[in-house]
């Protein structure tokens, strides 16, 4: 396991935060977005790491990028990459983006008339103790549209899984029920949604960059045919695979957000 990084160096990832969180675009800038039915959205990205359980310096980082609105996978990039980057609460994307951001800039020197004009990120946007989750990050250094869609609630500005956000989950009786998640601060952080009949638990849904809180919601809802939104599941799923593969062994994969869940209960970065 790689050795907690030195103060300084967390200092430096804070300044580096604070510099990158100026870009983040909280609107819609896509026409396709203004739509009721997303009318000129084709194609919608989905991005994750699986790591081998008991190794997280070794992990495989997938791009897959689907048709919408029939979520057909149209391109899967999957890499096994040297994770070096120490798991630290707060600042996942120093860890994981660097190999994402090459995945989408492969795709765009190499299909590029498959580029995505949205990507689904295993994890928070705006829903951080600073304001810049993983899913910002990605899309600030990317400049594409990008959603938030965490599984757990993030704990942060006086958000708790205490009794009442418990009852507040509860009144999700259907697909599509939403609440949102407001902090102390008064700011509007995200939404919960439950995204599908068959699954009680809901997911976690923030802006990441050039989305309305709104837009991100309805598109995260359109492209679930199970609890997770079609483009993670489909990035989850072919890099863990992809593993099993290269290591022609049937070991036990974990995804990103497992990993960090083991880290710390609850955080999805």
């Amino acid at each position: 396991m790689a050795a907690p990084p030195p103060a300084a160096a967390l200092r430096r990832w804070e300044r580096e935060q604070a510099r990158l969180r100026a870009g983040v675009v909280e609107e819609d800038t896509e026409q396709w977005q203004k739509d009721p039915s997303f009318t000129g959205l084709e194609r919608v990205g989905g991005v994750d790491l699986s790591y081998i359980k008991g190794d997280d310096s070794s992990a495989c980082a997938s791009l897959v990028v689907l048709s919408y609105p029939a979520l057909e996978v149209l391109y899967e990039d999957c890499r096994m990459v040297a994770v070096s980057a120490p798991y630290v609460a707060g600042f996942l994307a120093f860890r994981e983006v660097p190999f994402l951001v090459e995945a989408v800039q492969r795709l765009q020197q190499e299909e590029p008339k498959l580029k995505p004009q949205v990507l689904l990120v295993d994890g928070n946007g705006l829903l951080h103790p600073r304001g810049f989750g993983v899913a910002c990050h990605l899309g600030v250094l990317t400049d594409l549209p990008c959603i938030g869609v965490a599984k757990n609630l993030l704990q942060v500005d006086g958000l708790t899984r205490d009794e009442v956000h418990r009852e507040q989950i509860r009144s999700l009786q259907r697909e599509g029920d939403s609440f949102p998640l407001t902090g102390t601060s008064g700011r509007l952080l995200g939404m919960v949604l439950r995204s599908c009949s068959n699954s009680s638990k809901p997911l976690y849904i923030s802006v990441g960059h050039r989305v309305c809180l709104g837009t991100a919601v309805r598109l995260v809802r359109s492209c679930c045919r199970y609890r997770i939104p079609e483009p993670i599941r489909q990035a989850d799923i072919r890099s863990r695979e992809y593993i099993r593969k290269q290591l022609c062994s049937p070991l036990e994969v974990v995804s990103s957000g497992a990993l960090s869940g083991k880290k710390e209960t609850g955080l999805d970065d």
